[in-house]
């Protein structure tokens, strides 16, 4: 347990139990009043002074300065790095106890750069096993101890892990605003565009193509390649064409979007990112099955490799879940529809403490495998509930699209009412 003594006091209690005179601790470099200065708490040592006093008592510069021990600090550093190896394994609740342990510990109060890095890592290890608002809490907190102007590339990283994790809990309205005032203070900060703030911008891109934003996607996604190209390094270009590309596919420009994606991720293996590059595989299938549904067992092959990279990497249950939920629609396109429910079933399971946009796939996509098995009852209580996620994150066009289905659905099992009811929601969807 950390000391409460002042530095002053602890250089008194070193020295005494030295039985060193004040004399002898400043002899030959200081004046035995600056020590009589520095122990009274008068004067505060710049850290050359403290290096010094320490070599002379024995100690570690640390211990003056926090109070910790060399023991207690090696401690954590190493339970910190264990916790991060975790994460980046694919351990995520071990990672997860890991930096809890070391938020525990009393001494961290005394450590802010070393508090910072494990509330960091917490947070990502929280996201990873689905406890989002627990993640957003952790981030939240992580924030007020940095700014824009003291460390731009954190606070943009910060600030992209909570946009993200609105959009994932299916807040797309916060998700958009917290990253928009971030990068708003970023610029107001005066510094240039950077890698971090890319890939803030591509976050918030994200929000806008679930929502159906696409006039204003489309213009920013623009905007972030054009960053990007100036910045010309592999991560911006890669986060810049990898969010563009789903802009493209919700505008129906499918091999615009493969393009796209396969830029991103011949750019990403520059890289030493398995989890972006695991997600990225994901988004180059999504765009195959779209631009060339006859290649859906080359769109599987490389999804079941992105699920093996997850599995061994800091993926989030959301990620795995996305990639199981593109599985079955490759499984639908090579007409194996109980492979497809199976799969579409365990990614909404996965998902049952979210309620992002990926749940809400993964619904549509069990929908449709029940209806092409026949359970028309299942096809339409999966379809309802992929709306009514869809409707709560104010996803209109996608809720639309789905409304539509339901109707046919509806219409095919003899619902008229039930029919005209969702072809009306669907119209409204669409301010129509």
């Amino acid at each position: 347990m950390p000391s409460q003594e002042s530095l002053g006091e602890r250089i008194r209690n070193l020295r005494l139990r030295k039985n060193m005179s004040q004399a002898q601790l400043a002899w030959p470099e200081l004046s035995d009043s600056y020590v009589s200065l520095i122990e009274s708490g008068k004067r505060t040592p710049a850290p050359s002074m403290v290096a010094l006093l320490a070599r002379k008592l024995e100690c570690s510069a640390a211990y003056l300065t926090t109070g910790v021990t060399e023991e207690a600090m090696t401690g954590l550093q190493e339970t910190l790095r264990y916790a991060q190896i975790a994460l980046q394994n694919g351990a995520a609740d071990e990672a997860r106890t890991c930096f809890a342990e070391v938020l525990a510990h009393p001494a961290l109060t005394d450590l802010p750069a070393l508090a910072h890095e494990a509330r960091w890592g917490h947070a990502l290890a929280l996201e990873a096993t689905g406890s989002l608002e627990e993640a957003i809490a952790e981030l939240n907190r992580a924030a007020e101890l940095t700014s824009p102007q003291a460390d731009p590339d954190r606070w943009a990283e910060l600030h992209t892990a909570l946009s993200r994790c609105h959009r994932e809990r299916g807040d797309l309205a916060n998700g958009i605003m917290v990253g928009e005032n971030a990068l708003k203070r970023l610029a107001e900060a005066g510094g240039q565009w950077s890698d971090a703030m890319v890939m803030l911008g591509a976050t918030i891109l994200a929000s806008h193509n679930d929502r159906g934003d696409l006039a204003y996607a489309n213009q920013f996604a623009q905007t972030l390649i054009d960053r990007a190209e100036v910045i010309g390094s592999p991560r911006a270009l890669m986060a810049a064409y990898w969010n563009a590309a789903f802009t493209a596919e919700a505008r129906g420009e499918f091999k615009a979007a493969l393009k796209l994606a396969e830029r991103a991720i011949a750019l990403l293996g520059e890289e030493n990112d398995p989890r972006n590059l695991s997600r990225l595989r994901v988004a180059c299938a999504i765009f195959l099955l779209a631009a060339h549904p006859e290649r859906a067992e080359r769109a599987e092959e490389v999804l079941l490799q992105a699920e093996r990279e997850m599995e061994a990497s800091s993926a989030s249950t959301v990620d795995m879940a996305w990639c199981l939920t593109i599985q079955a629609r490759a499984k639908l396109a090579l007409g194996r529809p109980v492979d497809a429910a199976a799969l579409a079933r365990r990614a909404t399971e996965l998902l049952q403490n979210t309620a992002g946009i990926a749940i809400a796939n993964a619904y549509t996509v069990l929908g449709e495998a029940c209806a092409r098995l026949g359970r028309r009852e299942e096809a339409v209580i999966a379809l309802s509930q992929a709306v009514d996620y869809l409707e709560k994150m104010e996803a209109h066009r996608p809720a639309a699209r789905t409304w539509f289905d339901l109707a046919e659905l509806l219409g095919a099992a003899g619902q008229s009412d039930g029919q005209k009811a969702a072809f009306q929601r669907a119209l409204s969807c669409m301010d129509l």
